[in-house]
């Protein structure tokens, strides 16, 4: 009988999880090494004191990927994690104490868009059938293919969909379409951030984030949306799936064209038949591979990606519990100076727009002494050098101060504290000048042209996570590992 061909994925993050479940599935050994001690990368928990908080993200939309992932290997969905709707999801606030709530029912929805604006409200039916087409053509045409060579965008159904897709037109423009109240615009424009892009340069496609929220709903995991991904550990455990934490890899060695081991930084040499790296590829690629084996993905090349936005990030346990909604946004009162800031002039905005998350009030038993307040402005990334923009305790003092103004006085409650930058970021994940996303999405070739799933001139390592396609933000890391690993299992044996 012949040996299980052997998987080895380098890096635990969501889209390493998701390949590992599918592949361990199909018949394959697969081993997971990751530098942290925790698996799920960015999903992960982090406690102060009695108050529990998602890292990241806070966000869930399109339950059925998660779900999916299970489902497709035998699995039962509902025995890892629970999701819950929620309907009236965001509360959005602006300078002049205006306000208005994002809601996935849409007649509520018209209601509140007409607290600012009537004609605004009228065109909502006609915005979402838009964005309802632009998120079935990606649907179709990207969510699910891997792009290992340019071979694979000639296709002509490829094209026209793309073509239709509104590649030429920028976010901020589509909006206008439809919205004629500024503060209304601010609030969907918002969306590009969810790509660490800009809604002034990013491409209209990129529109369907609001289908997902909006029609399809957004979602919280019971427990933390960190949950998820202990769930699927747990699912890949059962499966058979091996996890080493606290296992740094260093090198790739390539001989004849494969990748035949790589080595740890405890100078282990683990082998394997096909390798997935669940990193970010900006920094990983040229990290573990001599720039010899990598011709199509030189440091030229690397260097000239434009990254995407950072963040910084409070944690804030509080002793109390504030007039605050489960998602929160207060609005600085020039955006489109915000994101100059960031992407021109990498900067801190003046004035910078405020997300807070407190999932207590959803769930309040993950947080039952007061509220869990996740608090987060948009950041530049890191220059060349690894230096960030500002000081943290500038920062940090600039948020409390902003809050403070719009009436939300943390520091009175505050029991404890913990700081995310830039710098963590990069340093605890590899993460190209502290980014979230790896490349922006605000040039059209980055958007729709990421490095592809496999290094051509390597055949048995393949590329998931964030910067690779089909892209950031959760559902779509774990689309990108399921992509993957189908396209390891329908090339076996070639």
């Amino acid at each position: 009988m012949a040996a299980s061909p052997k998987a080895v994925i380098i890096g635990g993050g969501l889209a390493g999880l998701s390949a590992a479940i599918r592949l361990q599935a199909q018949g394959y050994e697969t081993t997971v090494l990751e530098k942290n001690s925790h698996l799920g990368g960015r999903m992960h928990q982090v406690k102060l004191g009695t108050h529990s908080f998602d890292f990241g993200p806070n966000t869930i939309t399109m339950p059925h990927v998660f779900q999916e992932v299970l489902g497709r290997s035998g699995l039962n969905p509902e025995d890892y994690f629970q999701f819950i709707r929620i309907p009236r999801h965001t509360k959005n606030v602006f300078s002049d104490g205006s306000s208005f709530y994002f809601s996935s029912e849409p007649g509520e929805m018209m209601e509140e868009l007409a607290k600012l604006d009537e004609k605004s409200a009228g065109n909502y039916p006609a915005y979402l059938e838009e964005v309802k087409k632009l998120y079935h053509l990606a649907n179709k045409h990207v969510f699910y293919r891997t792009f290992s060579s340019w071979r694979d965008y000639l296709s002509t159904p490829l094209a026209l969909g793309m073509l239709r897709s509104r590649p030429l037109e920028n976010l901020d423009h589509f909006h206008r379409r439809f919205f004629y109240d500024e503060r209304i615009i601010r609030a969907f424009n918002r969306y590009a951030t969810y790509i660490g892009s800009s809604p002034y340069r990013v491409p209209a496609t990129f529109g369907l984030i609001g289908y997902l929220e909006l029609h399809g709903g957004v979602y919280y995991t019971r427990g933390g949306n960190h949950q998820i991904a202990r769930g699927f550990v747990r699912a890949a455990q059962k499966l058979g799936v091996t996890f080493r934490t606290e296992t740094d890899v260093i090198q790739a060695k390539v001989k004849d064209g494969l990748i035949r081991e790589v080595i740890t930084h405890g100078e282990e040499s683990i082998q394997g038949d096909v390798f997935i790296l669940n990193g970010d590829l900006l920094t990983q690629v040229p990290r573990l591979l001599d720039s010899s084996d990598r011709p199509s993905l030189t440091d030229r090349k690397i260097n000239g990606y434009e990254p995407s936005i950072s963040a910084f990030v409070i944690l804030a346990a509080q002793n109390c519990r504030l007039p605050l909604h489960h998602h929160h946004v207060f609005f600085g009162e020039d955006p489109k100076k915000e994101f100059s800031d960031i992407f021109q002039h990498s900067r801190y905005g003046d004035d910078p727009t405020i997300y807070l998350c407190t999932s207590s009030k959803t769930d309040p038993d993950i947080s039952p002494q007061g509220d869990n307040i996740f608090i987060l402005i948009n950041a530049p990334p890191l220059n060349k050098g690894g230096k960030a923009a500002l000081d943290k305790k500038n920062v940090e003092e600039r948020i409390y101060m902003g809050l403070n103004q719009r009436g939300i006085n943390l520091r009175k409650g505050l029991t404890a504290s913990e700081i995310v930058d830039p710098s963590l970021i990069a340093e605890r994940f590899y993460a190209y000048r502290g980014t979230l996303y790896g490349p922006a999405s605000n040039r059209g070739r980055d958007a729709f042209l990421r490095p592809f799933s496999r290094l051509g001139n390597i055949p048995n390592l393949y590329f998931v996570g964030g910067s690779t396609h089909p892209g950031g933000g959760s559902p779509m890391v774990v689309l990108g590992g399921q992509n993957a690993a189908d396209l390891i299992v329908r090339n076996r044996g070639r």
